[in-house]
């Protein structure tokens, strides 16, 4: 039963507002539009919480210091600096013994850095394609996967830093690619085997045993798109570059979101997000990152396009991930609405 008191803050970076700070275009890809931010209210609205828009990190510590609290916040924020710029939010809300929704402190840190990210999931026996990650220019000699390769910045995401000069063929190209990603994102390259097979991400909300796949879409980049690559073009122009399959029901199907949810208990993930992965040139599947705070668009996010796709309304899909959280949290037994 939905908690019809439950005081519910919306922490998000809002696109708008860092653009007018001068921030650029491709600096803000990961930040919201007003409407998204409207959309998250309105439905959290609709499902009887008490909603109330709050903003960033620094305006997240305005009002907490101002003395304002509430019952659990739900937090989108992808944060502006820093490595850990994902984990602000929920460590300045873990210092004022708020819950969250999504993921903890440590697994928003944890999964900016695509190379841990991959440690961890190839400690829990996932496949994920052989890597390296480059943290200065020295390290490019050190490196020894076969080619082709592929680069991109290991703690960003939406795409920055990926172009169609990203699958690497030989010598030259891996070192002057590097080099200008090392300069441009200020940031290490992650490096590892390009993977020909096709490229799937997996809706998924829950968390640990109760963590479920939503559904599968298949990336297909569509003609004139930058072949192989979902690259920041491709994403930023979505519309004409790319084709979004919902996978059907089948062996595959259940294979893939078999070891994304592997995945996403691996890492401790929590409520809901996506993984992506891709099948290398035998077939097999291969972990490639995770999204812990995935778009939230009603028509232009990939986990509300999935949901839509198998029948699941935007009103369902925040549902499901608010009683993700407020179960894991206890907050409807606290006020005697849900049954323990």
């Amino acid at each position: 039963m939905r908690n019809r008191k439950l005081h519910i803050g919306v922490t998000y970076d809002l696109r708008d507002a860092w653009l007018a700070e001068g921030y650029s275009e491709v600096e803000t890809a990961e930040f919201d539009r007003q409407e998204t931010i409207d959309s998250i209210v309105k439905t959290l609205r609709q499902l009887g919480y008490n909603p109330d828009p709050i903003g960033n990190v620094r305006q997240l510590a305005a009002r907490l210091v101002s003395g304002d609290r509430w019952d659990l916040v739900f937090n989108i924020c992808e944060g502006m600096h820093g490595m850990g710029r994902e984990a602000q939010v929920p460590a300045l809300l873990d210092a004022y013994q708020i819950p969250h929704v999504f993921s903890d402190t440590l697994v928003c840190s944890l999964t900016l850095h695509k190379g841990m990210t991959k440690d961890v999931v190839r400690a829990a026996g996932i496949d994920t394609p052989d890597f390296f990650v480059v943290n200065e220019p020295a390290d490019i000699r050190s490196i020894k996967l076969p080619f082709p390769l592929f680069a991109k910045p290991v703690a960003e995401g939406t795409g920055k830093g990926v172009s169609r000069n990203s699958k690497i063929e030989n010598t030259n190209q891996l070192n002057k690619v590097c080099r200008e990603l090392l300069t441009a994102h200020q940031q290490p390259v992650l490096v590892e085997r390009f993977l020909p097979g096709r490229e799937f991400t997996v809706g998924i909300v829950g968390t640990g045993r109760k963590a479920k796949a939503l559904a599968t879409l298949e990336i297909v980049l569509l003609p004139g798109a930058d072949a192989e690559v979902y690259s920041y073009n491709n994403k930023e122009n979505c519309e004409e570059l790319v084709q979004y399959k919902l996978l059907p029901k089948s062996e595959l199907s259940r294979n893939v979101e078999s070891v994304a949810v592997r995945a996403w208990q691996a890492l401790g993930c929590r409520d809901g997000g996506r993984i992506d992965l891709r099948l290398d040139e035998s077939g097999a599947i291969h972990f490639l990152e995770v999204n812990p705070l995935a778009g939230l668009h009603p028509e232009h996010s990939d986990l509300p396009i999935m949901a839509t796709m198998v029948g699941i309304s935007y009103a369902d899909l925040i549902g499901r991930i608010m009683n993700s959280a407020v179960a894991r949290n206890a907050l409807g037994v606290r006020e005697g609405l849900l049954a323990a």
